[in-house]
């Protein structure tokens, strides 16, 4: 079988955040047919429509190769009830210029990380809504929402919790039947 690649974006231009760790571990978890390259959206300038056709190089990078890979993974950081203005900002440049969307038709796991108790399930739906226009198809199950993050991570942001890996397998693995699925209908 071809080993699909899945590119990551990660929700915080954070050293050490979160949702990079959730990335890490799912590197480390992907599946044998599976291949997780993590996206770099530090350096973005604010997205500006009068920018759109003369990005700049980092933002062309992440555009090609979210455009390239067969697969898309969100670890979200939630800011004050939302997606962080870093990967919005990230979302934005990666769905333009209008009609050249690097999000068009991908399948896409989403995954978060929060200290609080609700673990980023807030930016997960502002996301969810965000991809009925992006035309993106969002796996459902199993959800990767990882509560009360300092307890789950060590202090080298390795993801020790056992449920939470069981998780990501578990979302990774339907991530790759789904595009599976997806590529083979066309």
């Amino acid at each position: 079988m071809d080993e699909l690649t899945i590119f990551g974006v990660p929700g915080s231009l954070r050293q050490n955040a979160y949702s990079t760790s959730l990335l890490e571990a799912a590197r480390e978890l992907a599946p044998k047919d599976a291949r997780i390259e993590i996206g770099d959206i530090r350096g973005f300038p604010v997205f500006n429509q009068d920018d759109e056709n003369d990005a700049p190089a980092p933002v062309r990078k992440f555009q090609e190769a979210a455009r390239a890979a067969d697969a898309i993974l969100f670890a979200l950081n939630e800011h004050n009830y939302g997606l962080s203005a870093a990967e919005k900002n990230a979302i934005d440049w990666g769905s333009r210029p209008y009609g050249q969307s690097a999000w068009d038709g991908k399948p896409a796991g989403l995954m978060s990380a929060s200290v609080g108790m609700l673990g980023g399930a807030r930016a997960q739906y502002e996301l969810r809504q965000s991809m009925v226009f992006l035309n993106m198809f969002p796996i459902n199950r199993p959800e990767v929402i990882v509560t009360f993050a300092p307890q789950k991570f060590d202090a080298h942001g390795r993801l020790t919790d056992e449920t939470a890996r069981k998780m990501i397998t578990g979302h990774l693995s339907e991530l790759v039947r789904f595009t599976r699925v997806l590529k083979h209908s066309h």
